[in-house]
C-alpha cells in the first residue's frame, strides 16, 4: 500500500499508543454519526409514512438509499485513503453528510428525502473504513480484532441516539428535528477529526500509484478465488443487523405489539447498548487460526438465523424483545469477519480489502431493506403478515451467505 505523506510536521515515524488511540477515537466521532444516520428509521418510519403516505416498500428504499450510497462509494474512499490519507479523505467527504442531514430536515417531498438520504450515504462512506484502515496500519496485528471491537462499540454509540432520545424529540417536534440535531452533531465530529487526528510522518514512495492503476488492483482483489465467499457472508449479516435495529423494530413493536413511539425507542436503546458490548466480547475471544475462526462465525451466524425465524413466528412481545435484544449482541461476531478479512489478503492489499468488504456490507444493507420491503408489500397484498415474512426473509438470506461462505474457495492460509 502507498505510503502517506506526512500530515503534520513534528510527527515520528511511528504514534505513540496515546496518540494512536486518541486519534482512533477522534475518527470514532464519525462512525457513530453514521452509525446514526443508518438506524434514524426504526424511530422515523411512522411519522414519514403518516406525512408523506409511504407503503413497506418505498420506506425500505428510503432507508436503503443511505446504505445503497455508502456501499458504492467504498471502493472510490479505499483509492483515497491509498493516494491521499485517512485525514484527507474524511474532512472532504463528511461535510456532504452534514448537507444530506440538513436536505433531510428540509425535505417537502419524498423523492428529495431519498436524495438527501443518498447524499448522507456518500459523506459517511469512509467513516468506518478509515477507523480499520488506520487501525491496521498503527496497531499490531494480534490486536486488530481487539481494537477494531473497541471501535465498533465506541461508534455505535451513535445508535443509542436513534433510540429514546430520538424517539422523545421526534415525538415532541418533528422527524425533521431530529435531522437537524444529527446535522449539528455531524458537525461537531468534523471538527473533532480535524483538530485531533493527525498522521504520521512516513518515507514518501517513490512513485505515487495512479487512479487507473489503483481500479487495477481492485479488479485483481476481486479475481481472487476466495474473495466471493467473504463478500456474500459480509452481504448478510451486519444487513441482518441495520434491517432490524435501523427499519423494522419500530413498527415491529408498534404494529404487532401496540407500543408507543417512545416505548418503542426503549427496545430500540436497549437493543443499541447490547450491541455496544457485542464486539469487543467477541473480539476478546477471537481465533488464534483462519479455520477456527471460520468455523466459529458460521456457528454464530446459524444461531443468529434462528433467533430472526423465531421472532417472525413466535408474536409473543417479550420473546420478540429478548430475540432481539440476542441479536443485538449476538451481531459482534462481524468483527471476526473483518478479522478474517486481514488475514485473508497480503498487506499491500489492506485498504482495498477492507474497502471492497464493507462496500459488500452496506449495499447488502441497501439490497436487504428493499428486498424485505418488497417482501413486507406482497404479504400484505395476500393477507399475510407482513413483518413475519419480512423476519422470515431475513432468516433466509443469513441461511444463503453460510452457505456460499462454507462451499465456496477459503483463503489458502491457516
Amino acid at each position: 500500500m502507498p505510503a502517506e505523506r506526512p500530515a503534520a510536521a513534528g510527527l515520528g515515524d511511528a504514534l505513540s499508543p496515546r496518540a494512536a488511540w486518541a486519534m482512533v477515537l477522534a475518527l470514532c466521532a464519525g462512525v457513530a454519526l453514521s452509525q446514526a444516520f443508518r438506524t434514524v428509521g426504526a424511530i422515523m418510519a411512522a411519522p414519514l409514512q403518516a406525512e408523506f403516505g409511504l407503503s413497506a416498500q418505498a420506506l425500505g428504499i428510503f432507508s436503503g438509499a443511505f446504505h445503497f450510497a455508502f456501499g458504492a462509494m467504498q471502493l472510490f474512499m479505499g483509492i483515497g485513503i491509498d493516494l491521499h490519507g485517512v485525514r484527507r479523505t474524511v474532512l472532504v467527504a463528511f461535510p456532504v453528510a452534514i448537507a444530506g442531514a440538513l436536505l433531510s430536515a428540509l425535505a417537502p417531498s419524498y423523492p428529495l428525502l431519498v436524495a438527501a438520504q443518498a447524499l448522507i450515504g456518500v459523506g459517511c462512506a469512509p467513516a468506518f473504513l478509515v477507523c480499520t484502515v488506520f487501525v491496521a496500519r498503527h496497531f499490531p496485528a494480534g490486536r486488530f480484532a481487539t481494537v477494531s471491537g473497541m471501535v465498533l462499540a465506541v461508534g455505535g454509540l451513535g445508535m443509542l441516539a436513534t433510540g429514546t432520545p430520538l424517539a422523545w424529540l421526534v415525538q415532541a417536534h418533528s422527524w425533521r428535528a431530529g435531522f437537524a440535531v444529527l446535522a449539528l452533531a455531524a458537525a461537531l465530529a468534523w471538527l473533532a477529526i480535524w483538530h485531533w487526528v493527525r498522521e504520521p510522518a512516513t518515507a514518501a514512495p517513490a512513485r505515487r500509484e495512479s487512479v487507473p492503476e489503483a481500479v487495477r488492483q481492485f479488479g485483481a482483489l476481486l479475481a481472487m478465488p476466495h474473495t466471493l465467499g467473504i463478500m456474500v457472508l459480509g452481504a448478510v449479516t451486519y444487513a441482518a443487523f441495520i434491517s432490524l435495529r435501523g427499519l423494522w423494530l419500530g413498527p415491529l413493536m408498534i404494529e404487532r405489539h401496540g407500543y408507543t413511539l417512545v416505548q418503542s425507542g426503549n427496545v430500540a436503546l436497549a437493543v443499541s447498548v447490547v450491541s455496544l458490548f457485542g464486539a469487543p466480547l467477541f473480539g476478546r475471544f477471537d481465533a488464534a487460526g483462519a479455520r477456527t475462526r471460520r468455523r466459529r462465525m458460521l456457528g454464530a451466524c446459524a444461531v443468529y438465523a434462528g433467533l430472526f425465524a423465531l421472532i417472525a413466528f413466535l408474536h409473543a412481545a417479550w420473546l420478540d424483545i429478548g430475540g432481539m435484544v440476542l441479536i443485538g449482541l449476538l451481531s459482534g461476531f462481524i468483527v471476526w469477519q473483518y478479522a478474517d478479512v486481514r488475514g485473508a489478503y497480503p498487506a499491500a492489499l489492506t485498504g482495498r480489502a477492507m474497502a471492497v468488504f464493507t462496500m459488500a456490507m452496506f449495499l447488502g444493507v441497501a439490497l436487504m431493506q428493499w428486498g424485505t420491503g418488497v417482501a413486507a408489500s406482497m404479504a400484505a397484498a395476500h393477507g399475510a403478515d407482513p413483518l413475519a415474512a419480512v423476519l422470515a426473509a431475513i432468516a433466509a438470506l443469513l441461511l444463503l451467505g453460510m452457505a456460499a461462505f462454507a462451499w465456496l474457495p477459503a483463503p489458502a492460509r491457516d
